[in-house]
């Protein structure tokens, strides 16, 4: 297959140009820094500069990746822009690309995250779970909707609305880890809130078998069947590296050096991911300790 890729430099997309190149699909990376890039995945893998080039090449599938980190700093309303401009406007700009393409690809795969639901307290989350009108629901509709729009030009869209991403080498574990290796990690608040994660490597199944299945589209919960709360998260990271986890973060410190973007560590959603597995979608990392292994090893 031929595969156009945003976000390919990503912790995700990184992976999934590796995998994809390992059996001998042409990958096109989509980036703003070239040389980056080169280094970063190889001299097998072509790199374009602009959106519109998806429409110079035919090709067969398109991963919608991009996004700058929603976790990385306090959301000013400079940051909340640029989380806007690197979500909803590139996306809008590659769906405006589909447009003028005489062969038009099979299927559009488009990130999301669970953070469309809002805070969800107690209750199971499905693909059909009413969301809660705040930041992170308004962000991710904004961006699923950009992406359907495809849908209106004949192409199948999925939207994959991933959740905490659990791998060697980067993402929230990289940020949760320093403390923990010395001792100092613990729960977040009260601990109570719910964790729902996923394996990389079942993030990028999830992908191939939404590219593989041409009759799934629409939205999809990219998480393991079996989210845990923060508490028993941080109990489990500090066996797996054989240090206590016994020292908390209280919510008001939280809340006093991150404000509004505390809200992505202080709540959560318990999300299941009921279509993959009506789809037939097998997980190979259902437990977080077997994920966390695989992940510190």
């Amino acid at each position: 297959m031929k595969v156009f890729i945003t976000g390919g430099t990503g912790f995700i997309g990184a992976a999934l140009c590796e995998l994809l190149a390992e059996h001998h699909h042409q990958v096109t990376v989509l980036t703003r820094d070239t040389a980056a890039a080169r280094k970063r995945l190889g001299p097998a893998i072509k790199l374009v500069s602009s959106p519109q080039a998806v429409s110079d090449d035919g090709y067969d599938v398109v991963v919608n990746l991009a996004g700058l980190p929603i976790a990385d700093r306090r959301w000013s309303d400079a940051r909340k822009a640029a989380l806007h401009k690197s979500r909803i406007d590139l996306t809008n700009q590659l769906v405006d690309a589909l447009e003028g393409m005489k062969d038009k690809p099979k299927v559009l795969l488009s990130a999301s995250a669970i953070g469309y639901y809002g805070d969800q307290g107690e209750h199971w989350v499905d693909e059909d779970t009413a969301p809660r009108a705040e930041y992170t629901h308004q962000l991710c509709e904004a961006w699923e909707q950009a992406a359907l729009r495809a849908q209106n030009i004949g192409v199948r869209v999925c939207v994959l609305r991933i959740g905490l991403v659990v791998g060697a080498g980067g993402g929230f574990l990289a940020r949760m880890l320093p403390p923990f290796k010395v001792g100092l990690g613990g729960r977040l608040g009260s601990g109570r809130q719910w964790m729902s994660w996923v394996h990389r490597q079942d993030v990028l199944r999830m992908l191939c078998y939404l590219m593989e299945h041409e009759t799934l589209q629409g939205p999809f919960n990219g998480t393991a069947p079996r989210p845990v709360r923060n508490a028993e998260f941080s109990q489990i990271l500090g066996r797996q590296l054989h240090r206590p986890a016994k020292v908390p973060v209280p919510s008001a410190a939280l809340q006093l050096a991150m404000g509004e973007m505390s809200g992505l560590l202080l709540t959560g959603q318990r999300v299941a991911p009921s279509r993959l597995l009506e789809a037939g979608f097998e997980f190979h990392y259902e437990q977080l300790e077997a994920a966390l292994s695989e992940a510190l090893s």
